[in-house]
């Protein structure tokens, strides 16, 4: 790997943290209900998914979900998150069947429902895959709040620097909370616990 790439990929890195970071003090510093109407986070979402159909909230049902925007190619923040992710539904037991887990890709370019499908069979087979053309994903990502953009590498090719936040989302569609890579599994698990119940 040159060193051109690992610095791409550590900018990277570096710049998901920094969001993720920057969301989850906003969230401590005002309570998740203030940090809804503060901050905005949230909307309606309509994609194509990994189950072969179009996945709308609307399908949701008042099922509350948490979701995370990454790319099938990501080095390290991505699968590090949706293992984490599969480890806590595991914990969850019966109660992870309360609530749904969205996988959204900012690179709509390489990451086709097909191609997601088969990056997402290494996971928990509950959590849904949905990519889009470029506006489309661009629409959502500006309703969640998330950054992205492209950096590009050697000989053309490029990866993506991403918010690494993994949102929390109740049956009305608002924001209560927030998981990062940071926090220990019986946190995470605590709060999806609290997510499920809730609805």
């Amino acid at each position: 790997m040159t060193k051109r790439r690992i610095a791409a990929i550590a900018l990277a890195v570096i710049v998901a943290l920094a969001g993720s970071a920057l969301v989850g003090y906003q969230l401590s510093g005002r309570g998740a209900a203030t940090a809804q109407r503060g901050l905005g986070i949230g909307g309606p979402i309509d994609l194509p998914a990994t189950t072969g159909k179009r996945f709308s909230t609307a399908d949701l049902g008042g099922k509350p979900y948490a979701v995370f925007f990454g790319f099938t190619r990501c080095p390290n923040i991505c699968p590090t998150t949706l293992s984490d992710l599969t480890l806590d539904l595991e914990q969850l037991g019966p109660l992870a069947d309360r609530l749904q887990v969205l996988f959204v890709t900012v690179d709509p370019e390489r990451d086709t429902t097909s191609s997601m499908k088969d990056y997402l069979s290494a996971f928990d087979p509950r959590i849904i895959g949905l990519s889009g053309t470029p506006e489309e994903i661009a629409a959502v990502a500006k309703a969640y709040r998330v950054y992205y953009e492209k950096v590009p590498t050697e000989g053309g090719d490029y990866t993506m620097n991403h918010t690494a936040t993994v949102y929390l989302m109740d049956g009305k569609g608002e924001l209560t909370g927030t998981l990062s890579l940071e926090e220990e599994q019986p946190t995470r698990v605590a709060k999806l616990k609290r997510l499920a119940e809730s609805g």
